[in-house]
């Protein structure tokens, strides 16, 4: 159930003010004595009030403002998004704010509250997660709170963590994505084909893990015909689970990189073992970044709409924002076959 929205008569109650007094304190734009200052902020505090940011775009103190969170901006597929959600904005005059997190749950916080405070009209958390309980809290908090202060949340490539938060849900079908690009190695020929990035927990590469092995089953393959290393993502994570994989003589052909930055790194380590992409090991892998295509060989992927995301998280948020909350967007995504898949070796 959303949090119902704490007005400025209550703070002014609170504090034994008149409403004229907690907006002045709150503006900042009149002078006031500091113990009422310190009365109405106390108030304000204890109330969890924030000023509707909708209601000061009607008396013209209002931004149009929206926030994007990320976990760092080095990433291709990040950069992306952000720049979908940057462009969207600046479409409708809006100011676009991005912050990063590292991956930690503290600096989320923070900046999403910092961006309630400021009068974000929509705040945008985008990734995968790994959706254990102390993030579904977190995200409920968010919710309700961006809720009460008349702001719109969405999770950008990321499901709901409760259907009945006043969340939006915009991503893509990292499943079928997965599933599809898997097929296509099996319809070349290949059976042993390894799934290397696992991340266990990481809504994003769990799906992605199912695609796999749903597409195994469909071709009749039987479940221990599944090998996946979780080895998390990033080029210097592909090389080094790579570079482990070929030590131990294995007998797969194939290799699905749980995204391009993965099988860049493993590509590397298989041309530092002395062997050829896709002669003797093809390789794919997932989001199609700008350079995948300047890899050599050319990386055969998944392409998945990063700018088209952040775009959508914008105009599903302002579409309907009273009555938009639990929508949900799922956008599809497409093979691109490049040059980095052949036939297993022995096989015309």
């Amino acid at each position: 159930m959303a949090k119902e929205r704490v007005t400025i008569r209550e703070v002014a109650e609170r504090a034994g003010v008149s409403v004229a007094t907690v907006s002045r304190v709150l503006s900042g734009n009149y002078p006031v004595p500091p113990a009422t200052r310190t009365r109405v902020m106390r108030a304000a505090r204890a109330l969890d009030y924030v000023a509707n940011a909708h209601a000061r775009a009607l008396v013209g103190n209002g931004r149009k403002m929206v926030a994007v969170v990320l976990r760092q901006v080095t990433s291709p597929f990040y950069a992306q998004v952000a720049e979908g959600v940057e462009a969207e904005a600046a479409d409708r005059g809006w100011l676009c704010l991005v912050g990063t997190t590292g991956g930690d749950p503290q600096r989320e916080m923070d900046f999403v509250q910092l961006m309630r405070e400021e009068g974000a009209r929509v705040v945008i958390l985008v990734g995968g997660v790994v959706e254990d309980d102390a993030y579904r809290e977190r995200v409920a908090h968010y919710a309700q709170a961006l809720d009460a202060s008349g702001a719109r949340l969405v999770l950008c490539g990321r499901p709901a963590p409760d259907p009945e938060l006043p969340v939006l849900v915009v991503e893509f079908d990292n499943e079928a994505g997965a599933r599809a690009v898997t097929g296509h190695l099996l319809s070349a020929g290949h059976r042993g084909i390894v799934f290397l990035g696992g991340l266990p927990g990481n809504t994003a590469l769990d799906a992605r893990v199912a695609g796999y092995r749903a597409a195994l089953t469909e071709h009749g393959l039987p479940a221990e015909a599944a090998h996946v290393v979780d080895c998390g993502l990033g080029r210097a994570a592909g090389h080094r689970a790579m570079t482990e994989l070929l030590k131990e003589s294995p007998e797969f052909t194939a290799v699905f990189a749980g995204d391009d930055m993965v099988a860049a790194g493993a590509l590397r380590a298989i041309t530092e073992a002395g062997l050829r992409v896709p002669d003797d090991i093809s390789v794919v892998g997932y989001n199609d970044i700008p350079l995948a295509e300047d890899f050599s060989p050319p990386l055969t992927t998944v392409r998945t709409p990063a700018e088209e995301l952040g775009r959508a998280a914008i105009r599903l948020a302002v579409r309907d924002p009273e009555h938009a909350a639990g929508a949900h967007h799922l956008l599809g995504t497409h093979i691109v076959v490049r040059d980095s898949v052949a036939p297993p070796p022995g096989r015309p």
